[in-house]
């Protein structure tokens, strides 16, 4: 059973590494691919990428968390 909370505080630091803790490897690697293009099309338009990424920044950690609990 992983723990929710370390999860979280994974992926807060490297998105995609709290789904990878739980064992959805692919579904980590997804993630972290999706950050990547995500921050940089946010080169291209400042303010709108800058909410998507915190936006997603924020999925990502709440989707490692609830991963955690249904593991």
């Amino acid at each position: 059973m992983a723990n929710s909370v370390l999860a979280a505080v994974f992926s807060f630091f490297i998105p995609g590494l709290g789904q990878f803790y739980c064992g959805q490897f692919l579904k980590g690697i997804m993630v972290f691919i999706g950050a990547a293009v995500v921050s940089a099309i946010s080169f291209f338009i400042p303010v709108i990428g800058f909410l998507i990424v915190l936006l997603y920044w924020l999925w990502n950690i709440y989707d490692a968390y609830t991963s955690a609990l249904r593991t």
